[in-house]
């Protein structure tokens, strides 16, 4: 397995102190800098912040660019 597949990792649920459980989380942009964005992970249940998150400008273009390849793919899969 390559460990380029694991770069752009986003959590879905994290352990969180107050509610004492691993609880599902939602991301919320915290901070945009000129070189990276920080996002912050809030437990779903009691509105804590589990957790943070920094995407670089050059992961956000590395993934920006597999979506768009991606997508290129499905469309001419479609398209035959």
């Amino acid at each position: 397995m390559s460990s380029s597949q694991f770069q752009n990792l986003r959590a879905s649920s994290l352990y969180c102190n107050q509610c004492k459980a691993a609880m599902p989380v939602r991301e919320r942009l915290l901070l945009i800098l000129p070189d990276k964005e920080i996002f912050d992970y809030l437990c779903t249940g009691c509105g804590n912040s589990v957790g943070q998150r920094e995407v670089t400008a050059g992961e956000k273009l590395r993934g920006a660019t597999a979506r768009h390849a991606g997508a290129a793919r499905r469309a001419h899969l479609f398209s035959s």
